[in-house]
């Protein structure tokens, strides 16, 4: 059953001809967009044949859409006025605002309108579409308001009321802008256009201010797409524009999404796409704040509620941090967890046939505590006859092979991680490129069969059933991160790697020989002896025990599907390898997770309940986003933007964001021209800001990162401990 297509389908039988748009988006998926809608069955079901959870849009030609933005908006402000809109079918909106759809009246031949009867409150007609319930846009979907779903023909609407046809038909006022020609078609010249005025113009009065540019930009596109530009000149039209006329110049790669996202637009669609910011939205940028919001969010690191599972995992944790000499709650979570992914491995699956290996990697600094939860899991496993399920450090592929065809289910934890992908990412060890490859395919073989590679002249060595590959892996934060490449990041290994970060090391505590509390030996005990299957056959290609999943937590994990979905959409319409390597891994992560849970919580009787995936959706989706923020702030995509990021990075570990001149320029390492280059650049990309603040003996200059308040908010002068900082340092 497909909820998306019975809906295309029904609108279509009522006699609304619709059309697919992106999944989570407002992109066309057809050749011509909207010119394509028809209200054929078998066109409808070869679309959503093809792209199941493509999203649902009609044509508005015909019909008057009243789109309200916002769900604080007061329009139209009358009680009566209010009424007047509610005869007709109401959609709301992912972002809180409404459509009202009406038939125009005989005799009307309206176009679209943006601003033209309210302020944020845009007309859709001849020439223009909307998405319609149940798509989902940003991971919200649209639904139709109680008693007012779309259940008539269109000759069967109502009329919009006189006062809104006289809006309609007069000239408009301040908010006004008409996104069609007078017939209800898409003008084929531009639109004059003026730049809008900022609260405080520069001298320069053609200057766009920061806050306006991303909007003002793509109207330029727009206006050059409409007229037939193609791409390349439409970006090196907005390059130029970029660079004279913004105040700060934006990024050139978001110059770039701008041309290619508006460039994607025939030329008689752009108009509705820059007056809907369907442009913005396909992009993954947020109307309201275009070039004022950070391009990711920092979620922050896991919460202490996340790093729990009740059951084995939690109690190994106690006894991992009653025993450690420094206790580490991340890496006693990392390590109980890794073990009990092993314990269960070719043991257990979902109904969807998802199994338990995890890759996890642990950040933590030297001496934290990471060698520890190591340790306590050799001991388990030697004390249950497992210690053959024990790896260590990755030799090389064949050996993780080799390994695996004696013992197909095992746990290496290793050190060596943030090494590994050093020597790969500078090409010296042929050796690491070829232990990625095996851990990359061995990730996925899980459920499956792993063919051993066969050496020239020699018989083949046969198969690996199932193949349950643990990777409990530790590093040093600023080691990993440096060591991470644009390759590294889109080729699958990163977004495998569920990677849990430690804060500072804690107090140390007097340490204690402890052997393992009895519980986590008799559970430990009982999953070595658990055969789920009976036979000959059963060590060599185990039958799995399936863990049932509750209707409640089966509804929680596609909800948390079609979020993922919607945030790949976001990314893959941006070009955005990064981000679809990602988001393409988080469903799947959560059920490996869910099961986890369940098999920890009850070993004998494990159900995947409601309280196990609502932890693993809230740990994926917030290990997603920190994985895609941390990288966007630490991997470079050259040597220069390596330094801007390491500047950026020393100001974000400084008291109040904020350093002086002389300390930053010191820590940077660097002469003084480069120094000021890299300053000139994230000053003109609007990551800093420069403030010069003389004393009596010194110039003064310090260099802020954008959003800094924490000193300010405080009551202390700005950069009064980094000039304490200085004298220190001579």
């Amino acid at each position: 059953m497909n909820i998306l297509l019975d809906c295309a389908l029904h609108y279509a039988t009522l006699g609304y001809p619709v059309f697919p748009c992106a999944p989570g988006g407002k992109t066309p998926l057809t050749a011509h967009g909207f010119q394509d809608a028809t209200t054929d069955a078998a066109q409808i079901e070869g679309w959503w044949t093809k792209h199941p959870n493509a999203n649902v849009a009609m044509p508005t030609a015909g019909l008057l859409v009243i789109d309200v933005d916002g769900a604080e908006n007061p329009w139209p402000g009358d009680q009566a006025k209010a009424q007047d809109l509610l005869c007709c079918p109401v959609s709301l909106t992912p972002r809180g605002g409404r459509h009202h759809i009406f038939r125009q009246p005989e005799g009307k031949n309206w176009g679209n309108t943006a601003g033209k009867i309210a302020p944020k409150v845009d007309t859709r007609a001849n020439g223009g579409y909307i998405v319609v319930p149940p798509s989902i846009v940003g991971g919200k979907p649209y639904r139709w308001a109680d008693k007012s779903e779309l259940e008539t023909a269109p000759s069967e609407l109502p009329e919009p009321p006189e006062w809104v046809v006289a809006l309609l038909d007069g000239s408009g006022g301040l908010f006004a802008q008409d996104v069609t020609g007078g017939n209800g078609d898409v003008a084929p010249t531009p639109i004059p256009w003026t730049p809008p005025r900022a609260e405080n113009p520069p001298a320069d009065g053609n200057a766009i201010p920061s806050g306006q540019r991303n909007a003002t930009l793509a109207r330029l596109a727009g206006n050059m797409r409409r007229v037939g530009m193609s791409c390349e000149e439409i970006l090196a039209a907005l390059e130029r524009a970029n660079q004279d006329r913004c105040k700060p110049p934006l990024p050139p790669r978001e110059v770039e999404l701008i041309a290619t996202s508006i460039s994607r637009y025939e030329p008689d669609q752009v108009a509705v796409a820059v007056a809907e910011n369907h442009w913005a939205q396909d992009a993954g940028i947020e109307a309201s704040s275009y070039d004022s919001a950070p391009e990711i969010f920092d979620p922050g690191p896991l919460p202490d509620e996340l790093l729990r599972v009740p059951g084995f995992v939690s109690e190994v944790m106690d006894h991992c941090l009653a025993t450690a000499p420094y206790p580490n709650v991340v890496m006693a979570f990392a390590g109980a967890l890794a073990l009990q992914a092993v314990l269960a491995g070719r043991k257990v699956r979902d109904p969807g046939n998802n199994r338990t290996n995890l890759y996890l990697l642990g950040l933590a600094h030297s001496s934290a505590g990471k060698e520890h939860p190591r340790k306590i899991n050799i001991e388990i496993l030697h004390a249950v006859g497992l210690a053959d399920q024990i790896g260590g450090r990755f030799a090389s592929g064949e050996g993780v092979q080799d390994a695996l065809f004696s013992e197909p289910c095992m746990l290496f934890q290793t050190d060596e991680i943030d090494g590994m992908l050093q020597s790969i990412n500078k090409a010296k060890d042929a050796r690491h490129e070829n232990i990625m490859g095996t851990l990359l395919t061995m990730y996925s073989a899980a459920n499956s069969i792993f063919p051993m590679r066969r050496k020239a002249g020699k018989e083949s060595p046969g198969a690996i059933d199932q193949p349950c590959l643990v990777v409990f892996g530790t590093a040093i934060p600023n080691h990993y991160y440096e060591a991470l490449s644009e390759r590294m990041l889109t080729n699958g290994f990163f977004a495998r790697m569920i990677i849990l970060e430690s804060g500072k090391r804690s107090a140390g505590q007097e340490p204690r020989i402890e052997p393992p509390p009895p519980r986590v030996l008799e559970s430990a005990k009982w999953w070595a002896d658990f055969r789920p299957s009976s036979g000959n056959l059963e060590p060599w290609h185990p039958v799995p025990r399936v863990v049932p999943i509750t209707q409640e937590a089966a509804h929680i994990l596609i909800e948390n599907r079609l979020e993922a979905e919607a945030e790949y959409a976001k990314a893959e319409t941006s070009g955005d390898t990064v981000g679809t390597a990602v988001w393409g891994r988080v469903t799947e992560h959560a059920r490996k997770l869910a099961l986890v849970y369940a098999v920890s919580e009850n070993h004998a009787n494990p159900e995947v309940g409601k309280r196990a995936v609502q932890w693993a959706r809230r740990f994926v989706m917030h290990q997603a986003r920190r994985m895609l923020y941390m990288t966007q702030a630490h991997v470079a995509a050259n040597p220069f933007h390596a330094e801007c990021l390491k500047l950026l990075e020393k100001l974000r570990g400084a008291p109040g964001l904020e350093l002086p001149h002389s300390v930053l320029l010191k820590r940077m390492k660097m002469d003084t021209k480069n120094f000021m280059l890299i300053v000139n650049t994230l000053e003109q990309r609007g990551d800093i800001v420069v403030r010069n603040n003389p004393t009596a003996t010194k110039p003064g200059r310090f260099y802020q990162l954008v959003g800094a308040t924490r000193e300010q908010e405080s009551g202390e002068e700005p950069g009064k401990s980094e000039r304490s900082q200085e004298s220190s340092q001579g």
